[in-house]
């Protein structure tokens, strides 16, 4: 077998053993790795609870890892979230993918829950757990620190100790499952951390044609001004959106009240790099680069966060924003979710934090203290037990990121079609509404958009199952990908063979949902956006979204899935009809 192992390592934390078991290889042609792969495995346990001992873990790698496929050196982190209670995958890059395809294994899979807390550690020839009640209670760095010397790690903070339904699981450089919650699923098993290192390397089957591709893939993304160019990707990181979309006027300020924010220019990329002097740094295999570091080491963070501890709650303070954000990535939490709950509880006690709130608010959120009691749930159940739930600014419960939907129409459809909540990355219409990529579209139309995310769901769900990292299609194309990916396994994938696997992936987990009780009214976005207008200025006009057209889009969506009015599924025998 060229490019997988065809090896699950099976760890039972409730027995304290462990076992390889082979993988069938007609799933990994159907399924890919990441993702896909995942939620094959997932068919026996999408309806359990979060928290159940019986609710598996997985870190699953793709067919493409440590082969020297750029931005492939990533894996997904997946299991049924205790926040959204969908199925939830976070793509991860860094060294820790790498470490486990080198360990012999594609998929690791944690059942059970330890007596006591416990560490994971990975080598080629299997797993053994180590008592871990020092670590307990521990920082995420301490607990890496702790570790090192032992292989790459993944570790959970307090908050996934304390099952805060918005925690993390962080790598050691850096990259982090950050959304969904993941770090709670984690924490319920008595889980601190895991550890894996290895050297054995998947063959090739074309090196050859392995090269063409590489080289063809690095020439678009040098050719890419989103990726390379002097305000792109690669000079600032992910902040360089700042003053991009401020100028769209799509920043959400005062929990989604308004969409402009003055002092969004206090984090853009130039002031980060002004106070900052940052330097690149990247996940292994990656050319470019878009994470950045301090002279110290310090992990610098991205638009989003910056975002929503920024503008989201009206703070214009630079070094309170990143302190802010730092004390997340101690803790263990998602600092999206954590920003916006915060949002929310401003908007319902009529007064946002104050800069000097945001460190001690989100250690009470941890412990469960004072205002932290009303915190630790996120902005759904917040506003739910305040009597507004319409404050929280959600979708499914997963808290919606940096980028207004009144301010791009197909956002406003992915948010509500994608399967984990209120995410853009499912279909990532900010590419052509925002970046012009492949081509621009007219970002406030609802004109073809029910199409263009149908059809981005189906592709970015087989580049989570690669594991690649959607940046790479800014630049170069699921054609390129596809011949990387025939060159490796020895398989005939072609772009259109990869689009029916996304597809299969996709309605998979809208079964899961399905099943789980979701439908139409799980696919909506909070009655704001429908009824009150952003900040209009500078010549754009911002209005509210037309509830009509709306709906019209979404039934239009729900048509091209096959799917009912109430967006379930007509047949009733849908795994059935799946090859594998």
């Amino acid at each position: 077998m060229f490019g997988w192992h065809g090896r699950l390592l099976q760890v039972d934390l409730s027995a304290g053993r462990a076992r390889t078991e082979s993988l069938p290889e007609e799933w990994l042609h159907h399924y890919l790795g990441g993702r896909g792969l995942a939620v094959r495995l997932f068919r026996d346990f999408f309806q359990i609870e979060p928290y159940s001992p019986e609710m598996p873990l997985l870190f699953a790698t793709g067919p493409l890892g440590a082969t020297a496929a750029p931005t492939a050196e990533r894996m997904a982190v997946v299991s049924r979230s205790p926040l959204t209670r969908t199925l939830y995958d976070c793509s991860v890059g860094g060294r820790f993918a790498q470490q486990l395809k080198c360990a012999g294994f594609d998929v690791v899979q944690i059942d059970g829950r330890a007596a006591v807390p416990m560490v994971l550690a990975i080598t080629p020839s299997g797993a053994e757990l180590l008592p871990a009640d020092s670590l307990w209670g521990s920082t995420v760095s301490t607990t890496i620190a702790a570790l090192n010397g032992r292989g790459s790690v993944v570790a959970i903070g307090p908050a996934g100790e304390h099952l805060v339904p918005f925690a993390t699981i962080v790598t050691d450089d850096g990259n982090a499952a950050d959304r969904g919650g993941l770090g709670a699923v984690m924490g319920s098993k008595r889980l601190k951390a895991v550890v894996v290192s290895g050297a054995k390397l998947p063959e090739i089957a074309d090196p050859a044609r392995f090269e063409r591709a590489h080289n063809d893939i690095l020439r678009l993304f040098r050719a890419a001004p989103v990726l390379f160019g002097e305000l792109g990707l690669g000079a600032y990181g992910t902040p360089t959106l700042v003053d991009l979309l401020a100028q769209r006027r799509m920043t959400p300020t005062e929990n989604f009240c308004k969409t402009f924010f003055a002092a969004a220019a206090n984090y853009s990329g130039p002031a980060l790099r002004a106070a900052c002097t940052p330097h690149k740094v990247g996940c292994c295999g990656c050319p470019v680069q878009c994470q950045k570091v301090t002279a110290d080491g310090a992990y610098l963070p991205g638009y989003e966060a910056l975002s929503h501890f920024g503008a989201l709650n009206n703070i214009g303070d630079l070094t309170a924003i990143i302190t802010a954000i730092r004390t997340c990535h101690e803790l263990g939490l998602d600092p999206v979710s954590a920003a916006a709950t915060l949002a929310t509880w401003g908007e319902v006690r009529g007064a946002f934090p104050t800069a000097a709130e945001l460190v001690p608010l989100l250690h009470d959120l941890v412990w469960r203290r004072g205002a932290g009691e009303q915190l630790c749930a996120g902005s759904r159940q917040l506003a739910l037990a305040a009597g507004k739930p319409q404050v929280s600014m959600s979708v499914k419960g997963l808290e919606l990121p940096a980028y207004d939907p009144r301010g791009a129409y197909g956002m406003a459809l992915a948010y509500c079609t994608n399967n984990h909540g209120g995410c853009h990355l499912g279909a990532y219409p900010l590419a052509h509404e925002i970046l012009r990529k492949p081509a621009p579209t007219d970002r406030f139309s609802f004109a073809g958009k029910a199409r263009m995310i149908k059809i981005a769901e189906d592709i970015n769900a087989a580049i989570d199952s690669l594991v690649a990292c959607k940046f790479a299609f800014l630049g170069a194309g699921i054609e390129e990908y596809a011949e990387l990916l025939a060159a490796v396994t020895g398989v005939d994938f072609t772009p259109e063979r990869l689009k029916e696997i996304g597809e299969r992936i996709y309605l998979t987990e809208r079964w899961y949902n399905d099943v789980n009780g979701f439908s139409v009214i799980d696919d909506c976005l909070p009655e704001r956006f429908f009824r009150e207008a952003g900040s209009s200025g500078d010549g754009i006009e911002v209005p509210p979204l037309d509830r009509a057209r709306f709906d019209e889009e979404l039934q239009k969506y729900y048509r091209m899935r096959g799917l009912d009015a109430h967006g379930r599924f007509v047949d009733r025998n849908f795994l059935v009809s799946l090859p594998c």
